[in-house]
C-alpha cells in the first residue's frame, strides 16, 4: 500500500510578492495555496515573513488559505525601509523537516538559495523550484534546480487576485 506524499513547500514571502508584483499583478493566496496542493501535492506550505504588526489582517488571511506562518523579526536599513531577511530561517527549517518529506518546493528567485536547492536536487528531494519571474530568477538558482524550475510568469490566469 502507497503512503501519501508528504510534500511540503518552503515560500520566501517577500521574494514572490515582489516578483509577481515586477509583472504587473497579485497573488490571490487561497488560489495559490490550491494550486500547490493540486499541482504538487503540497500538504504543509510554509510561508517564511518579516514580521510587521500592522499585517495583522493578512497575517491571519494568509493562515485562513492554509500557510503556516514562520516569521522572523524585522528591522530598518540605513535608509528607513523595512528588512526582514528570511533565508537562514527558511534553510533551517528545510533541514529539520528534511527527513519526512518526500519532495520539497520552493517558491523564490534568489541565488542565496542556490546550495540549498543543489543539496535537494542531489538528495532527489526537490519537486521544483517555483520563481516568481524569470527576469529576475538568479542564474545560480536556475543552474541548481537544473530542469526543475518553473516560471510563475505564465501562472497569472490561475493565480491573480481579482477584487470581488
Amino acid at each position: 500500500m502507497n503512503k501519501p506524499a508528504r510534500n511540503y513547500a518552503f515560500i520566501d514571502a517577500q521574494n514572490l510578492n515582489l516578483g509577481i508584483q515586477s509583472l504587473g499583478w497579485k497573488v490571490d493566496y487561497r488560489k495559490f495555496r490550491r494550486y500547490l496542493k493540486e499541482k504538487y501535492a503540497v500538504e504543509v506550505a510554509y510561508m517564511f515573513l518579516g514580521f510587521i504588526h500592522r499585517n495583522q489582517r493578512l497575517y491571519s488571511n494568509l493562515q485562513k488559505a492554509g500557510f503556516v506562518l514562520i516569521f522572523k523579526p524585522v528591522v530598518m536599513d540605513d535608509d528607513g525601509k523595512i528588512k526582514g531577511n528570511v533565508d537562514a530561517d527558511l534553510v533551517l527549517q528545510v533541514m529539520i523537516d528534511l527527513e519526512g518529506v518526500d519532495k520539497a518546493v520552493l517558491v523564490t528567485s534568489d541565488g542565496d538559495f542556490h546550495s540549498l536547492v543543489r543539496h535537494l536536487y542531489e538528495l532527489d528531494k526537490l519537486e521544483v523550484v517555483l520563481s516568481p519571474s524569470v527576469k529576475n530568477c538568479s542564474t545560480l538558482l536556475r543552474k541548481a534546480a537544473k530542469e526543475k524550475i518553473v516560471y510563475m510568469d505564465n501562472l497569472k490566469k490561475k493565480l491573480e487576485y481579482l477584487r470581488k
